[in-house]
C-alpha cells in the first residue's frame, strides 16, 4: 500500500512539474535577452504603428495597412464571398471552428462592438458578452498590439461594407466545447501585455519583432505547440503543421531552416511569395504573402529580415539539406523505372510547366530547384499541392497551378508526389495512398 501511494506521489509530482515546465516556458522575445521596456521609456523612436510615408495619413488608411500585416483577411475570408465576412472552416484535432464575421453588420458581425469591446477581443481573447474566445484567434500574439493599432484596425473594418452572414456553429465535442476552460488556459498563455521594445536590439530589430510577433503572428504557425495547443517557444520557429501544410523551420539552421539564405533571399521570398534557388510560396504562406506580406512597405520587409536572421536556429533532424542542383536533362534516368507511374503522369500533367530538370521554361515559380516542399520527404506540401492546386500573386502576374484532386486517384497522387521529390529533392519520400486519404480531409 506505501509503495502505491509513493508511487502516486511520483506520478503526481512528475505530472505538476511537466505542467509547470511548461506554463513557465518562454515568451516569444526571451531568446534576445536584454532587458525589455516599455513603450514610453523606449528612446530610439516608436517600433509600432505604421511606416514613415503613413504617418499622416487618415486613421482608416493606417488601419488598413495595419491589417495587412496582421493577416486578418486571410483567416475572416472566404473565396468566393465578401471579404472579413467570416466562415472559414479551421479542421482542428478536436473538432472544426468558423472564422467569424468582423464586418460592421451589427446583428452578425461586429458592428456593435464599443472600442472596449474590441480591445478586449484582440487582447484578452473576450467577447462582449464575456465568452472566451479559441486561440485559434490569436489574441496571445495580438496582445502585443498597442491600443492605438488595434483601434486603428477597428476603423479600417468599420469602414467595410456591412455583410449579413451569420456564424456557422462549431463541431467541437465536450469538454472542447466548454469556452469558459479558455480562461485557464488565457491565465498560462496570454501574457495580456503591450509590446515592449528591447534596448539591447537596433530600432529595426524591434520594428521587425512587433510586425513578426505582435502583427503578422509567425509563431502561430511556424512554432511547435505543447500539450495545450499553446506555442512551444523553446523550439520558436522550428516548423509545424498548420491548415494541413508544413509551416517549415524558419530558424537559422543552415540545413532544414533559412540559415543559409542571403538577406535579400529571404526579403524577396516575404514580399513576393518566391526565392530563386528555394523555391515559391504555396498553402497558407502563399496565402500569407498573397493577402499580406506583399503589401508591406520595404522597409517594414527589411526589418522582418532583421529579426528572423536572429532568431536562434533549431534543427528539424527530419528535413535534409535541399538539393540546389537541377534534375538531370534526361526523363530516362533509375527514378522513372522505379516509379513508372508516376513518371508517366508527370510527364502529361506537370513537365510541360515544371519541366524535366525543375527549371520552369515559362515561370521561375514554377521552379522546384532548391524548393523546401520537394525537399520534405514526408511529401505533404507536394501532395497538398497536386490535391488542391496553387493560385498566387507575382511581378509577372497571376500563377496557377490547377488542383488534381479530382483528376487522379489517391494512388496516383501518391505516386506522383513521390516521383517528384525522388527526380528533384534530396531524399525520396514514401507517402501513402492512406496518407493522401487523409490529406484530402485536411
Amino acid at each position: 500500500m506505501r509503495r502505491g501511494l509513493l508511487v502516486l506521489l511520483a506520478l503526481a509530482l512528475a505530472v505538476l512539474a511537466y505542467a509547470g515546465w511548461i506554463v513557465l516556458g518562454p515568451g516569444p522575445l526571451d531568446f534576445a535577452g536584454g532587458g525589455p521596456v516599455a513603450l514610453a521609456d523606449y528612446k530610439a523612436g516608436d517600433p509600432t504603428g505604421v511606416p514613415a510615408s503613413l504617418r499622416n495619413a487618415a486613421l482608416v488608411a493606417r488601419g488598413e495597412y495595419l491589417a495587412r500585416a496582421a493577416d486578418c483577411e486571410a483567416c475572416h475570408t472566404v473565396a468566393g464571398r465578401a471579404p472579413f465576412a467570416g466562415g472559414l472552416a479551421f479542421k482542428l484535432p478536436f473538432g472544426t471552428l468558423y472564422s467569424p464575421n468582423i464586418t460592421p453588420d451589427k446583428e452578425t458581425g461586429i458592428g456593435g462592438w464599443s472600442d472596449s469591446d474590441f480591445l478586449n477581443a484582440v487582447h484578452k481573447g473576450m467577447a462582449p458578452d464575456g465568452t472566451r474566445l479559441y486561440p485559434a484567434f490569436p489574441y496571445a500574439a495580438y496582445t502585443m498590439m498597442t491600443d492605438d493599432d488595434a483601434l486603428a484596425i477597428k476603423a479600417f473594418l468599420f469602414s467595410l461594407p456591412a455583410v449579413h452572414a451569420p456564424a456557422s456553429p462549431n463541431t467541437f465535442a465536450f469538454p472542447f466545447n466548454q469556452r469558459w476552460l479558455m480562461v485557464f488556459w488565457s491565465a498560462f498563455f496570454n501574457s495580456d501585455h503591450r509590446f515592449m521594445p528591447n534596448p539591447d536590439q537596433s530600432p529595426q530589430w524591434n520594428r521587425g519583432a512587433y510586425l513578426a510577433e505582435a502583427m503578422a503572428h509567425c509563431g502561430d504557425c511556424h512554432t511547435p505547440r505543447n500539450l495545450m495547443q499553446a506555442l512551444d517557444n523553446r523550439r520558436k520557429f522550428a516548423g509545424a503543421v498548420a491548415s494541413g501544410w508544413k509551416a517549415y523551420d524558419i530558424t537559422q539552421d543552415k540545413s532544414s531552416g533559412i540559415g543559409g539564405w542571403s538577406g535579400e533571399s529571404l526579403a524577396a521570398f516575404l514580399a513576393g511569395g518566391h526565392a530563386q534557388g528555394y523555391g515559391t510560396a504555396s498553402g497558407p504562406m502563399g496565402e500569407a504573402v498573397d493577402k499580406s506580406l506583399m503589401h508591406l512597405a520595404p522597409e517594414d520587409i527589411s526589418a522582418l529580415v532583421t529579426y528572423l536572421r536572429t532568431v536562434p536556429a533549431v534543427a528539424d533532424p527530419v528535413l535534409p539539406a535541399p538539393k540546389t542542383t537541377p534534375a538531370p536533362v534526361s526523363y530516362r534516368d533509375g527514378v522513372a523505372q522505379a516509379n513508372g507511374r508516376g513518371k508517366a503522369i508527370f510527364a502529361g500533367a506537370c513537365q510541360g510547366c515544371h519541366g524535366w530538370t525543375g527549371e520552369s521554361p515559362v515561370l521561375t515559380y514554377a521552379s522546384f530547384t532548391g524548393g523546401r516542399a520537394v525537399n520534405d520527404p514526408s511529401a505533404r506540401n507536394v501532395a497538398q499541392a497536386i490535391l488542391h492546386g496553387v493560385t498566387r500573386n507575382s511581378p509577372q502576374g497571376p500563377v496557377v497551378m490547377p488542383a488534381f484532386g479530382q483528376a487522379y486517384s489517391d494512388v496516383e497522387i501518391a505516386a506522383l508526389a513521390n516521383y517528384v521529390t525522388a527526380r528533384f529533392g534530396a531524399t525520396p519520400s514514401a507517402i501513402t495512398p492512406a496518407d493522401i486519404a487523409r490529406l484530402r480531409q485536411e
